[in-house]
């Protein structure tokens, strides 16, 4: 039930609007000015504020300044019988949902505080949301190589300069890519990933830059693609290494000018988006052996960050594995299991060819198959070394 308070000097308007409000299940909360409002908002959570504006001792618009900063997020409605373009221009200016005039028309008060309540849960389920991903992209290690690709992060990040991811398959080269693109200037847009070796090369260009309805035999339609898509954000070219050069050329082209074309179109499209790629492929020799352009090496690599292999940063495991079990406790929403010091040690002794991605699934396959506390016999058994 959402809980909503009122703030008004007048007990009429304050009762008239609570018997409106408990009539529509809300949970309701009065005040009968803004300073027993503003001690109300601090020791209990609402999700909406009903605020009248002219009030003795502290006026609505600065009870709404001193509510957010008491760091928590109802909505404001404001009310006033004295209302005018400014004083909403101004309320609005300073995080109020909306201004209405007293007396409310009823249609239009019910209808605003459904508006108001349906914006503080999207904002929480959106919280919610981004704390989520960032607990699934955290970075964990205290290893002498992690700690270096974490402090490279924290100098390239708030700059646009394009960073060429390197490692072995399963070091955790996206998650890499996430923490630049959350700690940059671009975080509140879009990052969208492409998977280069995963699609097809005659589809890399209509995936990248979009194609015009009729372009090829499939194109029933006009599509946006990668670009477009991560305008104003992040895109993130993972196994670049395996784009076709034709498509190699298009890119450059996007890097070195900012314009991109449909597939099907010669109509420029300018677009603003940060580059970041990563490969497990040797791009040198690549180059060598004509299978990558240099030109677009040179212009993806302004940064380079080698993110090592788990055999590499042995000493990370123990905590690595410690994420792991509450990571999948929580997902499978049972009871966090331990894991014994011998089986931990037994765990860093593997030579993890297939590096965090192969450790987390021999966890997963622990936590399934073993013991409330997984041991040194579970690893022996369950492991696949």
């Amino acid at each position: 039930m959402s809980k909503i308070l009122i703030i008004d000097d007048e007990k009429v308007i304050r009762a008239t609007l609570r018997e409106i409000l408990e009539y529509e299940k809300f949970e309701v909360s009065e005040a009968k000015d803004g300073e027993e409002g503003l001690a109300k908002l601090k020791e209990e959570d609402f999700d909406l504020v009903l605020c009248d504006v002219k009030m003795p001792k502290i006026d609505g618009i600065e009870v709404l300044d001193q509510a957010k900063a008491l760091n928590k997020s109802p909505q404001f409605i404001m009310i006033s019988a004295h209302g005018s373009i400014e004083t909403a221009v101004e309320a609005t200016k300073k995080g109020a949902f909306d201004f209405i005039p007293k007396p409310p028309d009823l249609n239009r008060l019910l209808l605003t505080v459904r508006n108001a309540l349906d914006k503080k849960n999207l904002v929480t389920e959106t919280k919610v949301l981004k704390k989520k991903l960032s607990k699934k992209f955290d970075m964990v290690g205290e290893s002498a190589p992690i700690q270096q690709v974490k402090e490279t992060i924290e100098k390239v990040a708030p700059t646009d300069a394009r960073v060429l991811i390197t490692g072995p398959n399963g070091t955790g080269k996206e998650l890499v890519a996430h923490w630049i693109h959350e700690k940059s200037n671009r975080a509140a847009s879009p990052f969208v990933a492409v998977n280069c070796a995963a699609i097809p090369s005659e589809l890399i260009e209509s995936e990248l830059f979009g194609h015009e309805k009729g372009a090829f035999t499939s194109a029933h339609k006009q599509r946006a693609g990668k670009f477009e898509q991560a305008q104003g954000g992040t895109l993130f070219l993972d196994e670049i290494g395996d784009m076709s050069l034709s498509a190699q050329s298009k890119v450059l082209r996007a890097l070195q000018e900012n314009l991109i074309n449909r597939v099907g179109s010669d109509k420029d499209i300018k677009v603003d988006v940060r580059v970041l790629a990563a490969t497990n492929k040797d791009l040198k020799k690549e180059i060598e052996e004509g299978r990558f352009r240099e030109d677009l090496y040179h212009r993806l690599s302004v940064i380079l960050i080698q993110v090592p292999a788990l055999k590499d940063r042995k000493e990370d495991i123990p905590l690595l594995v410690e994420k792991f079990l509450s990571d999948i406790s929580q997902d499978n929403g049972d009871a966090k299991k331990s894991i014994s010091k011998d089986a931990l040690k037994k765990l860093q002794e593997f030579p993890w060819t297939g590096n965090i991605r192969e450790l987390r699934n021999v966890v997963e396959r622990l936590v399934i198959l073993g013991e409330s506390t997984i041991s040194l016999e579970d690893v022996k058994k369950y492991a696949d070394y």
